[in-house]
């Protein structure tokens, strides 16, 4: 009776966490959208600065980054960072479009921006799951934790009742 309370319990905790998965990447791909908007911004700002002086992006990087100044110099890394890490975005968005659910939550989990994650978890409001995908990983949240309880509590089960004296009853 215990072993099945507390599978029941861990049973329902694992379902729900499961099931905030697709609600998460949903709530990161927001964020990622914001992201990739602003970063494109900072990147076309400079690129019509680095236009405006006479210089495509790669000569203006260059030049900067020979400059005597080191707060130029660091500038120089920091915008090749900047464009670097858009991509990256861009890709991940991209993939994002494209793809089924679940292929977006496995591109999440391997593609996902620590800096983009951090917040997006800082911000994180917990959604009923109503998608497809929220209700197939609720519900194998909750089996798989279920099963595995009472797997774990076979063993014990099964010991305890072999310590139990038989009736044995003589004809």
């Amino acid at each position: 009776m215990i072993a099945r309370t507390l599978a029941l319990i861990v049973a329902l905790g694992l379902g729900f966490v499961l099931s905030q998965g697709p609600e998460f990447a949903q709530q990161y791909r927001q964020r990622l959208g914001g992201a990739v908007d602003e970063l494109r911004r900072i990147i076309l700002q400079f690129d019509e600065d680095s236009l405006h002086s006479g210089y495509d992006r790669a000569g203006a990087i260059a030049l900067m980054a020979s400059n005597s100044e080191q707060l130029v110099r660091d500038q120089s890394g920091r915008i090749v960072v900047t464009v670097a890490r858009y991509g990256r975005l861009r890709e991940q968005q991209a993939a994002f479009e494209s793809d089924g659910a679940f292929v977006r939550l496995a591109s999440f989990i391997q593609n996902f921006d620590p800096p983009l994650v951090e917040r997006t978890f800082a911000a994180y409001e917990p959604a009923v799951p109503v998608t497809v995908e929220g209700l197939l990983l609720a519900g194998g949240g909750f089996f798989a934790g279920y099963f595995f309880v009472l797997g774990m509590a076979w063993p014990l089960r099964r010991g305890r009742r072999s310590l139990q004296p038989r009736n044995s009853v003589s004809r």
